[in-house]
């Protein structure tokens, strides 16, 4: 009885061994397929998972998983592609339809010195506004496809907080006439990061843009030590949805129809170029986009 129970010990220890040498295989395998597939979900590569050992329900895992990686690749390159494709035809129609209106705009002006009707005069000033909002729009759309491409110059170490002044002051003329004096708060120590003069200039334009599109009145800038800067006004017309939407390209929302709505979608592109991110968020009626540089 002694024996037969020594031996009915011993199978179940080899038996809990086995089983644990199978947990232990089955936990490095599934380790190391988590470990390959944020790898190959991270960079664009052709690499599939691998799997150690012959187990074969790790190996069926890491067959589905294959499946997948190779789908999403697909989907991947057929996006790029598309958005390339989307880039160069904006590109290319802006630069065709800018010389044209150049001339249209040149001929406009050789009118305005001819003798006319006061009709004619009413006309040739409605012609006029079009002509102006069109080559505005076009403008937008050639900043998009240039902020699309590689920036311009060279990174530099900057003063973020004397590009931010210089920034307000070329909207002061703009923020006079809608009477708002904006709330300024940046830190006395030089907050220095190696960017893109003008993309960073771009940036800040484009947000205090939009800030004068939706503003009520007010707008209140923050700067903090670590590179974090908000533009915060109280607007309305907007939601959730909405703001969660403003760096999407061409969205606009009611307010703004008059816009391509490619600002904010710029802003976004360069910011993220130079390494930073931005962000939008609504507390009650109050927007306030996020915008922050690193170091």
């Amino acid at each position: 009885m002694s024996a037969q129970l020594s031996i009915l010990c011993g199978l179940l220890f080899i038996l809990c061994l086995c089983l644990a040498c199978k947990v232990w295989i089955l936990r490095t395998g599934i380790r190391d397929i988590r470990r390959q597939l944020s790898e190959r979900l991270r960079i664009s590569t052709n690499t599939l998972l691998t799997v150690p050992g012959n187990d074969r329900q790790l190996k069926k895992l890491a067959s589905a998983l294959n499946r997948e990686l190779r789908a999403l690749r697909d989907a991947r390159l057929r996006y790029e592609q598309g958005d390339q494709e989307l880039k160069d035809a904006v590109a290319n129609l802006s630069h065709d339809l800018r010389t044209p209106l150049t001339s249209i705009c040149g001929y406009l002006d050789l009118l305005e010195n001819t003798e006319k009707s006061p009709q004619a005069e009413r006309y040739l000033e409605l012609v006029r506004n079009r002509a102006d909002f069109l080559r505005k729009q076009l403008e937008e759309l050639f900043g998009y496809s240039l902020a699309a491409s590689a920036p311009e110059g060279e990174p530099e170490l900057l003063s973020l907080n004397s590009v931010l002044e210089e920034s307000l002051a070329a909207f002061y003329g703009a923020m006079a006439g809608r009477r708002i004096t904006p709330e300024i708060s940046m830190p006395e120590k030089r907050v220095e990061r190696y960017v893109n003069r003008s993309a960073l200039l771009r940036v800040f334009g484009n947000i205090i843009s939009n800030a004068l599109k939706y503003s009520k009145g007010d707008l209140t800038v923050v700067m903090d030590e670590d590179g974090n800067i908000s533009f915060s006004n109280h607007a309305e017309g907007l939601d959730t949805v909405s703001v969660g939407r403003l760096f999407d390209r061409f969205y606009t929302v009611e307010s703004a129809r008059r816009s391509t709505g490619l600002g904010l979608s710029i802003a976004r592109l360069l910011t993220e170029q130079m390494g930073g991110t931005i962000g939008a968020s609504l507390e009650g009626d109050v927007l306030t986009i996020t915008l922050s540089l690193p170091a």
